[in-house]
């Protein structure tokens, strides 16, 4: 067999070929591995199971070994065998040797293989019958054999040597989307290239449940998430997740969550808000979430309600194990998250996460789903019915007082860069460009604002994106690092902005207020920038 690494030209001559060579092949046998010790003890082995149950001793270390069980020896090893079944399978003894005759180490693992591919197990046995029968074959199909049998433990191998994490993410997040198909852990470990004990073994050390378990647990939040947003019959919802009947769906939902789906689907339910937008979504239903995301703005606005120190919550500068006790100690009903955030997967085991995509769901459409969770759609209606009026109002104050709106962007600046936003992320662009008619200047527009969302520049690169009108929620919270916005105002692109000679700059810096995306921001922002629009503040 070639093993030649893949690398520059000049390195290739240096890389010795290497040729295995096959030189007994024998039934597994007790007396067999003791007598033929002396011969091959120069000699690397490999002995595979096809059936049976064993003890095996190597070198007085001892290994349990069964079908799918494979030992790579390397040359010196003493073997010894005590079957508990009877054993069926082969030893294949053999050369590995260099282009120059010298011999060289075969393929080895300190411990066996267990579980191997049916493949391994089909060439060793085809290989065995063609050894002890040559005229069964033509004259290639030993050496053929041997090849696609190495071929198929080095892949085995490999499998093993690579992180794990490699291939189990890529089971985890087929398991993700495939849930509701007829999985099985044979399957996902033939995907993977790995032996089904080393897949389980793995699975169960990274997830900490075994393949049946986590697969039980996707289908099981899968159905918590369509109970909670109005969920079809029990039939069909089975169907839905990867059941085939109801009332099987009925007594796993039990078994793992305490209750049936009725049951939870009218429980009263705890709820952990990771974010800002979520938790004030809440707040504007009149409910504190056991655990939510607070600005100082945000408990002022709302001063109604009062929160406890408890059921604050700050997402920054936790570590993964801290963030998943914070949210754990609140013992949550349902989570509540974006749908980008990378760390939700690992709480599954905590609660259902009700993922909201920000990009694609506006912060209307992200208020009612909150409101049919907590069941208040028609409190949330309300609410936006009143907002409504508030735009409809605003607008005509506009015609009277600006005529045609023109364009506006909006600036966050930090202490070296500056951020604009489309109206997908909020900071007031929402209001700017979906209530109240303005449009984003091209120059964000031919950036591609519209798909990426924001926009990150230098902070004198601001007098590049001329606009009608320019607002500008944040500024550096140092004085020191002030000077870059000073630097700016000064510069003559600045001076000669059409926004800067008008006189419609807006200079907020409510950074607070302006990063929120939800119904208590909004309709402050909204009245801040139709102040500065009408009062023309700068």
């Amino acid at each position: 067999m070639l093993n030649m690494s893949p690398t520059a030209c000049e390195e290739m001559s240096l890389t010795p070929h290497l040729f295995y060579m096959p030189v007994r092949i024998t039934r597994l046998d007790t007396e067999l591995l003791d007598s033929s010790y002396e011969e091959a003890k120069s000699l690397p082995r490999i002995l595979i199971v096809w059936s049976g149950e064993a003890l095996l001793y190597i070198n007085d270390q001892q290994y349990e070994i069964s079908r799918g069980s494979v030992v790579l020896c390397d040359s010196g090893q003493r073997l010894k065998l005590k079957p508990s079944t009877s054993l069926r399978g082969i030893q294949i003894t053999y050369r590995c040797l260099t282009a120059d005759g010298s011999e060289q180490r075969g393929l080895f693992h300190p411990e066996p293989l267990h579980r191997c591919l049916v493949g391994i197990l089909r060439l060793a046995g085809e290989l065995e019958k063609v050894w002890r029968e040559p005229q069964l074959s033509g004259p290639f199909r030993t050496q053929q054999l041997w090849i696609e049998l190495l071929e198929e433990l080095y892949q085995e191998l490999s499998a093993m040597k690579q992180p794990s994490i490699y291939w189990l993410e890529q089971t985890l997040h087929y398991m993700e989307t495939h849930y509701n198909k007829d999985l099985t852990r044979e399957q996902m470990a033939e995907q993977a290239n790995v032996s089904q004990e080393h897949f389980s073994r793995t699975f169960r050390k990274n997830t900490g449940r075994t393949f049946n378990a986590y697969l039980t647990l996707l289908r099981i939040r899968s159905a918590q998430r369509r109970i909670l947003v109005g969920a079809p019959d029990l039939n069909t919802l089975a169907q839905e997740v990867g059941y085939k009947e109801g009332l099987y769906l009925s007594r796993k939902f039990k078994e793992a969550v305490g209750l049936s789906p009725t049951a939870y689907q009218r429980k009263h339910k705890r709820i952990a808000a990771l974010n800002l937008n979520h938790t004030a979504s809440l707040m504007a239903l009149g409910i504190i979430p056991e655990l939510g995301v607070y600005t100082s703005w945000l408990e002022y606005s709302s001063k109604k309600l009062l929160v406890d120190t408890s059921q604050k919550f700050n997402p920054y500068g936790q570590t993964p194990s801290t963030y998943y006790e914070a949210i754990a100690a609140a013992r949550p009903d349902v989570i509540i998250s974006y749908s980008a955030a990378e760390v939700n997967k690992s709480l599954l085991p905590l609660a259902p996460v009700l993922e909201l995509p920000f990009m694609t769901m506006n912060w209307r459409e992200q208020f009612l789903m909150i409101a049919d969770i907590v069941d208040r759609r028609q409190k949330a209606e309300a609410w936006l019915a009143y907002y409504d009026q508030l735009i409809i109002r605003s607008n005509h104050r506009l015609d009277r007082e600006l005529g045609c709106r023109g364009t506006a962007i909006v600036w966050e600046i930090d202490t070296s860069k500056a951020y604009c936003c489309s109206s997908s992320y909020g900071r007031g662009c929402q209001i700017l460009y979906d209530d109240l008619g303005f449009r984003p200047p091209s120059e964000l527009l031919e950036q591609g604002i519209s798909t990426r969302g924001y926009v990150e520049v230098d902070i004198e690169a601001i007098a590049s994106y001329p606009a009608d009108h320019i607002f500008i929620t944040a500024l550096p919270s140092y004085p020191g690092d002030q000077r870059h916005v000073d630097r700016l105002f000064r510069s003559p692109r600045w001076q000669e902005l059409k926004a800067v000679r008008h006189k419609q700059v807006y200079l907020l810096n409510q950074p607070e207020m302006f990063c929120g995306y939800d119904p208590i921001s909004s309709q402050a922002q909204l009245r801040e920038l139709l102040r500065a629009l009408t009062s023309r503040h700068k």
